[in-house]
């Protein structure tokens, strides 16, 4: 039987010197690596580019939502914000403190980014719980006891605050102690537990001390609350109480457990 000729000894031999099937999977990988890094670099580039160097991703327009007292107008102005640049560079951060130093009836406020071309700013305006009179105008103020604007008109149903502070006795002690904020915010505390009936009704609420607080209500009545403690007890007792004594003229609830009412 003859062998193999001599050129299929030869292809044989080149085969088995040739190259080894891991060299060549390792070379088709460098070269798969390579141009799948090429195309990051390209994408990459592309990506800034359209963010920070093209017109299509700009600031053109400035939306605003939940004014209810302040207008779109004085937000838009307020906010600063830099239209016609890349909207990816706008400072949201920078913006939202803007609004709130300028606007001071603002409580929240949430900038987003509205693609291809807006900025929206959601807004959340303080709600007053009090208002106090100052000269000829009136000081709003917002239940986390925070003074935020000045009216020449206060809204209505809105009871007066009125801090008739001592400067001697037992109400001076009670001023240096707490300070002003602090009782301001205990008034805000008194009238959030009013009960309803009687909230519409009720036109001041004075605060003598931390705990002689009173309210003055329609018709020349007159409740002693007392401190804001036990609010919500306070509240269930003069319900009652004005129930019971419909013709009575003061109520005392500034210790719940032992209501008084005189007048008639």
């Amino acid at each position: 039987m003859a062998g193999p000729s001599t050129a299929e000894r030869g292809e044989r031999q080149q085969e088995l010197s040739g190259p080894p099937l891991v060299r060549r999977l390792g070379r088709r990988r460098l070269r798969l690596i390579v141009v799948l890094a090429l195309a990051a670099v390209v994408l990459g580039a592309l990506t800034v580019w359209l963010l920070y160097g093209s017109q299509w991703l700009r600031v053109e327009k400035v939306s605003v939502s939940g004014t209810k007292v302040l207008t779109p107008e004085e937000v838009r102005e307020a906010a600063d914000v830099p239209v016609g640049g890349p909207l990816i560079s706008v400072d949201t951060d920078a913006i939202e403190a803007r609004l709130r130093s300028k606007l001071p009836r603002i409580d929240a406020v949430d900038v987003v980014r509205s693609w291809p071309h807006g900025i929206g700013l959601k807004v959340t305006e303080r709600v007053p719980v009090l208002v106090e009179k100052k000269g000829g105008n009136f000081v709003e103020v917002d239940d986390e006891g925070v003074r935020f604007a000045t009216v020449s008109t206060p809204p209505k149903s809105i009871p007066t605050l009125e801090l008739a502070l001592s400067q001697s006795g037992s109400s001076a002690a009670g001023l240096r102690r707490f300070g002003e904020t602090r009782l301001i915010r205990e008034a805000v505390r008194v009238a959030g537990d009013i009960p309803a009936a009687v909230a519409r009704t009720t036109q001041v609420v004075k605060v003598r001390s931390y705990d002689d607080i009173s309210l003055e209500l329609t018709g020349g009545r007159t409740v002693s609350w007392g401190s804001g403690d036990k609010g919500a007890a306070k509240a269930r007792t003069l319900t009652a109480l004005m129930k019971a004594a419909s013709g009575a003229r003061h109520f005392d609830v500034s210790v719940p457990t032992a209501p008084a009412s005189a007048g008639s």
